[in-house]
């Protein structure tokens, strides 16, 4: 019986680790692409030297990093989802408290500069980035 019971926790184990690495890349992914996508548009910017979208890139870049770092908590959280030691929830605690404060001021920045006034043109780049 006792045999059954690691054969079953180390295939849980094993699927909880694919399913990790898998989150994580998906985080990554998402923010290789908010790179990209804020790189293209601060070029167009640069090249056609309106400055004041800058800050719209700048937020939407910021959108794709919380949704990254959403992604990157979900993977570390997953990492200690089955038998963990205290060290790494100990580990888990502390990546979970800095990323969560990345992503709150993070979010209260974007809120912040929302809440400003956005040009015509800042608006524009912002509904064209996210396909409006």
């Amino acid at each position: 019986m006792e045999i059954m019971h690691l054969n079953a926790e180390g295939g849980v184990r094993l699927l909880v680790q694919w399913l990790r690495l898998g989150v994580e890349t998906l985080g990554a992914l998402i923010v290789g692409m908010g790179v990209l996508l804020a790189a293209i548009l601060f070029l167009k910017a640069l090249l056609a030297r309106e400055t004041a979208n800058f800050n719209a890139i700048r937020l939407l870049l910021a959108r794709y990093l919380a949704l990254a770092l959403e992604f990157q908590l979900g993977a570390d959280i997953l990492s200690t989802a089955v038998a963990p030691s205290w060290t790494e929830i100990g580990k888990l605690g502390a990546i979970a408290v800095i990323r969560t404060t990345l992503n709150y001021f993070l979010s209260k920045e974007m809120k912040e500069e929302r809440g400003g006034d956005m040009t015509g043109a800042e608006i524009e780049v912002e509904a064209k980035a996210v396909g409006k």
